[in-house]
């Protein structure tokens, strides 16, 4: 543990969080005023996650959900270089001159809030603030993006370029006035979107990206608006983009959109009248993923996806247990589990695990897309729901592209297989949509 009256071996605000509070409080009152007034650079407070990459590199981009400090992090990077680099030109882009002004200048975490900025000379009507040492940083609009195509610039700041309406326009000239100094730079702050331009950047040599999350910052928000949020927004599409930083791409032709999933969605479904769980084996041990979703039909007649109990790198007696202890929690009426491979090994591994357990077998004549279609079209037509979040089966889903093929996460679409057969189970069956009515 640290000395608590040795300021060298407390670096940063991070290793005081790791000192008990009462050992943290001696150590805050045994420093003197100057080391106190060092604390409050940001080198000292800046989390692990949010320190500029290693060189080289020309464009750092911090994809990153709301509250994680990126609009601090720009900041402080653009006030280092200028204070560094004497006479830098320095571009702030935001999507208009208004939010640039509001965060990027004189918001809560802008260049005027950051210790030290009272040297700083703001001149609103030139769009300009300028450094005691000459450099200065000049205000632009991505919407008005032909207003960068002539001014030079050492660094840039952009924020927010997942919105910007002018989007490869402004980029494109920014970058092309990026040709003072040596080694010009630009910091991308922005909330993840699946824009081109976002896409494109990630894959482009010399940008190094940085992600976060919402909760990374949790030190600096009020907890209510944490868990709001997490109440609200966990595990939808909103949710993972805007708090937890995720790109969350649309593939062409894919048979479920995200749009179609949120409209979907439900926080509690109606009473249950039947209940399948659909499982899709692993072909081997230790591969692909068992898929097991638990879906019903309601009281008014609509298919509702209850839970997604898949295991990943299971074992036969692992997967059959965890199929068999889902049919016990939700009183499943039915196992619903693929056999093409497998076939009446697949039954007596389930029924290992459950003599008991309500097994049918299905078998696949049509590929994993195809089979999908019919399903797919039950959620259009809003005949089937998803009662809560379920990031990895809907990213599968997401990914099963009409006319076959699947370009989702991982080298099968397991979850999603799941979720087909026990929905194909309940609405498309020869028995059609209404459950029988059982006597005792």
């Amino acid at each position: 543990m640290p000395n608590r009256f040795d300021i060298e071996a407390i670096t940063c605000a991070e290793d005081l969080l790791r000192l008990p509070h009462d050992e943290a409080i001696r150590y805050i009152a045994g420093l003197q005023e100057a080391a106190l007034n060092m604390s409050m650079c940001w080198p000292f407070w800046q989390r692990a996650d949010q320190r500029e990459p290693p060189a080289p590199w020309r464009i750092w981009l911090v994809l990153a959900g709301r509250g994680y400090g990126k609009t601090r992090m720009g900041a402080e990077w653009v006030h280092e270089r200028a204070q560094k680099f004497a006479g830098s030109r320095i571009a702030l882009v935001g999507s208009n001159i208004g939010e640039a002004r509001a965060v990027m200048i004189e918001g809560d975490s802008g260049l005027l809030s950051l210790h030290g900025a009272y040297a700083l000379d703001w001149q609103p009507s030139l769009k300009r603030i300028n450094w005691p040492n000459g450099s200065q940083a000049t205000l632009f609009s991505a919407a008005e993006a032909e207003g960068l195509r002539g001014p030079q610039h050492h660094f840039a700041w952009a924020d927010e370029i997942a919105k910007w309406t002018g989007g490869d326009t402004a980029w494109n000239n920014l970058r092309m006035g990026l040709r003072l100094g040596d080694k010009p730079q630009i910091i991308a702050t922005t909330t993840p979107r699946p824009v081109a331009l976002i896409r494109r950047l990630i894959g482009e040599e010399g940008v190094i990206v940085t992600r976060g999350r919402t909760g990374d910052n949790r030190a600096n928000l009020a907890p209510d608006f944490l868990s709001a949020m997490r109440s609200l927004y966990a595990g939808t599409r909103l949710g993972r983009q805007e708090l937890e930083g995720e790109l969350i791409e649309e593939l062409q032709g894919a048979l479920w959109s995200r749009a179609m999933i949120e409209q979907a969605r439900v926080k509690a479904p109606p009473d249950m009248r039947r209940i399948v769980v659909g499982v899709d084996p692993p072909i081997s041990t230790g591969g692909d993923a068992c898929g097991i979703v638990i879906a019903a039909v309601g009281a008014d007649e609509k298919a509702y996806i209850l839970a997604d109990c898949s295991v990943e790198s299971a074992s036969p007696e692992t997967w059959a247990r965890a199929v068999s202890d889902a049919a016990d929690i939700w009183q499943a009426d039915r196992v619903v589990a693929e056999a093409n491979q497998g076939g009446a090994m697949v039954e007596s591994t389930l029924r290992a695990a459950n003599v008991a357990l309500p097994v049918k077998l299905v078998y696949a004549s049509r590929g994993k897309s195809a089979r999908a279609e019919p399903v797919a079209a039950l959620f259009e037509a809003g005949r089937a729901k998803f009662a809560g979040a379920y990031p990895a089966l809907e990213d599968q889903l997401c990914g099963m592209i009409a006319g076959g093929g699947y370009e989702g996460p991982g080298r099968s679409p397991d979850r999603a297989d799941a979720a087909v057969w026990a929905l194909t189970e309940l609405m498309l069956g020869k028995t059609g949509t209404k459950p029988r009515v059982r006597m005792f």
